[in-house]
Formats: C-alpha cells, structure tokens, sequence
C-alpha cells in the first residue's frame, strides 16, 4: 500500500530549525566568523571551536522532477542529505567535514551544476514566475535567466567583479522581481486590444475597471454588448487589467519590448538603499535565447568590471562618474525614454538621476 502523501500545512512558512544541519542546530547564533576557500563555498567557524562548509551550485531554475532527485541524489551521497534553496534558486549543501568538500564539488561539475555565486560574482538571477505560473506576464522570465546566465556562467564561478552584481528579471511592469543592480522588465508600448464579443462571459467588469491605476478603464457598450474601453490618453500600459479580463490583451509580439535598469539594491552596506534607474529600453522581447537583451547586458558587466572600483556596487559606481560618463562609456543611446516625464511625478524631476536644473 501506498504511503499517503503528506498534506500542506496552512500557516505559513515552515519551522527552518528542523531542517538544518546538526551543527547549524547546535551553534544557531554562535558564529565567530566566515571566510571563503574558494568561489561557491563559505566555510563558517563558531564560538564553540566548530566549523561548516556550504557549497552553493546554480540550477536552471525551472527544473524538471529528475533534476531535482539527481540534487537530492547529491545530498544523499557527498553531504549527508543536507541542502536547501535559495531564493534566487541556488542549490546549497553543508558538510561538517573538510574533506568531503572537493568530492562534493567535483559531483556537482561532472552533473552540470556549477559551483559559485558567492563574494563579488555575478549572483543567480532572482526572476518572476514567466509563462509557467503567472497570468500577467509579458515575457518569461525564467527563459530570460537561462539565456543570460549560459552566456555569464563563468561569472557566476569566479570572484572577479568589483562586487557583487544582483541581478532580476520581472515579467511585467509590476517588477515583483525587486530592485536589482541591473533588472530586465517587459514595457508594453500599446494600450490593450479588446475583444468586445467576450468581456461579458469572461470578466467582472467592475473589477477590472477598479483594477486600473489611473482610471483609464470605463463600461460601454458596443453591438448591443456591455464590454469595456480604455482612455488611451490615460493609459499607461501597465497590463494590470489583463490578467482579471483575458479579453484585454496586451501582449503583442512586435510592441512588448525589454528595458533595461541599474543601480537598484534592497541592502544598506557601504551605502543607502536605492532604487534602479532605466538605462536601455524598446529592446526586443525575442525569445527564446533574447540576443539583443544578452549583448546589452554583457555590455554593461564589461563595462562596470573595467572602471568602477573595489567594493562599489553599480549604482555606487555611475554615482561616482555620473551618468553621462555611463551613457558615454557603454555606448548607449539617451533617449526619450530616459526622461520622467509622467505629470504625477512632477515633483521628482528635480531629483531624478538624469535631469538637474
């Protein structure tokens, strides 16, 4: 007889203890210090004289049941069945033991899995779900992530950028991929194309019309059917109006594009949190290897390894140079786009990073 499957427990996150390592349990707060051998491996030494290795591997980020055993299959074999995920989908394994860490490693190589993301390396890319699991996106994220990080693997196990570089990919244009030193998020450059024969099965109009965060969605009729319309002098783009009324589509092929932004962090070492800023924009959304947002990308890494110095996250570096050096060093165009333009945010203008006066 089958064992019956374990059933979620509805409260929450689960308690982390009971899935640590036995000396993470035993020295939980006690921890003196860390260094790092190697890139991709921290080892940690507490007050009562005892030491952990972890060893951090980057995946493909959407993985498939197999990968995951073969993770696990890891675990079981070189680290006595401790790992756990990261939440930008990193794979980490801890061992009490010095000696069993180069097997690991090796293991981890042989099946694919690349060893580092740690010190000042380009980090795994954090992302939102993509076509896989969200109803609003404009792009796929998780694609976008395994284009980039094919081409910047070697990044990601070596400790040669000035700090590290966080970097995220969002599917839309409410970027809950968070701040990053350089964020991908979709732009769509067209209001939504409607199909007015379906609005009245499919959505609650009320709903969709509270939904738009500038009201730039009312009730109608058209052909005898109540359906919706958008101002489009109003309209923002945004996409929030598609997911609770599919018959507004946003998604367009050749009007979906790319932008590009720099300098976001979420932490206050060294300097204050701060908020990304755009960069590149109407770069195509092309699936599935995005060439043209990968070579603007490498671009921009190139560019800041080269020039900034020891220690500065991006934004800490254009800070330093300013931006018409970045714009002058990388080659990029300063567009339209650039400019804050929107009258609500009028009274950002005099502090915006692109325009003093």
């Amino acid at each position: 007889m089958a064992e019956a499957p374990r059933m979620p427990i509805e409260s929450g996150c689960p308690d982390p203890i009971q899935y640590m390592h036995p000396t993470m349990r035993r020295n939980y707060g006690q921890w003196v210090y860390h260094d790092r051998p190697r890139p991709g491996v921290l080892h940690h030494t507490s007050k009562n004289h005892e030491e952990i290795w972890t060893v951090r591997c980057g995946t493909s980020r959407q993985m498939d049941v197999y990968t995951i055993r073969k993770l696990a299959d890891i675990a079981d074999e070189f680290a006595d069945g401790h790992v756990r995920f990261t939440m930008r989908s990193n794979v980490e394994y801890m061992v009490a033991d010095e000696a069993k860490v180069e097997s690991l490693i090796a293991a981890l190589t042989e099946s694919g899995f690349p060893v580092g993301g740690t010190g000042p390396s380009v980090t795994m890319i954090s992302h939102t779900q993509g076509w896989l699991h969200c109803d609003i996106p404009g792009t796929d994220a998780s694609g976008i992530v395994k284009s980039l990080m094919d081409e910047m693997h070697e990044e990601f196990t070596r400790e040669e950028m000035p700090n590290r570089v966080h970097m995220t990919t969002s599917c839309c244009q409410i970027n809950c991929g968070g701040q990053g030193d350089i964020a991908l998020n979709v732009q769509h450059t067209k209001p939504p194309k409607i199909n007015h024969d379906l609005v009245a099965n499919v959505c609650e109009r009320p709903t969709v019309v509270a939904r738009c965060p500038v009201a730039a969605i009312r009730p109608a009729m058209v052909n005898g059917k109540p359906t919706l319309e958008v101002d489009e002098k109003k309209c923002i783009c945004c996409g929030a109006c598609f997911p609770p009324c599919p018959p507004m589509q946003i998604n367009d092929p050749e009007y979906s594009k790319i932008a590009l932004w720099i300098g976001g962090k979420n932490s206050n070492a060294r300097s204050k949190p701060s908020f990304h800023k755009l960069v590149a924009s109407n770069l195509p959304n092309n699936p599935p290897r995005w060439p043209e947002v990968t070579a603007v990308v490498k671009n921009i890494l190139s560019v800041y390894k080269e020039d900034a110095r020891d220690w500065e996250r991006m934004g800490e570096w254009v800070d330093r140079i300013g931006w018409p050096a970045f714009f002058e060093k990388t080659g990029l165009p300063f567009t339209k786009f650039h400019i804050n333009d929107w009258k609500g945010a009028r009274h950002e203008l005099n502090s915006s990073a692109h325009i003093r006066f």
